[in-house]
């Protein structure tokens, strides 16, 4: 399972509804991207030094999705069926949305955009 950004927020946070979503899963996969938006969210928190600790505890129990060739033309592809669906979702959630994709993996995410995302499945909570 993929987590987007508010899935690895409420993670670190312990929102217990969460948890039922995660205890279906074998592993978690985090991308590239959400690390990104993770870390530039606890850069401006008053309690960085908590969340800064609770990812690097958890970042050896999950995989890193990273992008490459494959995930841009993923990517490439998925930017055009939202268009011509008149449904386009923010730039980061494509990749988020194309690295699923490509690992056949579902999201957990609150963001019901991934819902209107063809051949994505979105956990929420």
């Amino acid at each position: 399972m993929i987590l987007d950004t508010n899935g690895l927020s409420a993670m670190a946070n312990g929102d217990p509804r969460l948890e039922p979503v995660l205890a279906g899963g074998r592993q978690l996969a985090l991308p590239v991207i959400v690390l990104g938006e993770y870390r530039s969210g606890i850069g401006q928190s008053r309690h960085r030094v908590r969340y800064e600790r609770w990812l690097l505890e958890l970042l050896p129990n999950c995989r890193v999705l990273r992008i490459d060739e494959t995930t841009a033309g993923e990517y490439a592809i998925l930017r055009g069926e939202l268009k011509l669906a008149g449904r386009p979702i923010p730039a980061n959630d494509v990749w988020i949305a194309a690295l699923a994709r490509q690992h056949s993996l579902p999201v957990i995410s609150r963001d019901k955009h991934f819902d209107f995302v063809p051949r994505v499945k979105r956990l929420g909570w």
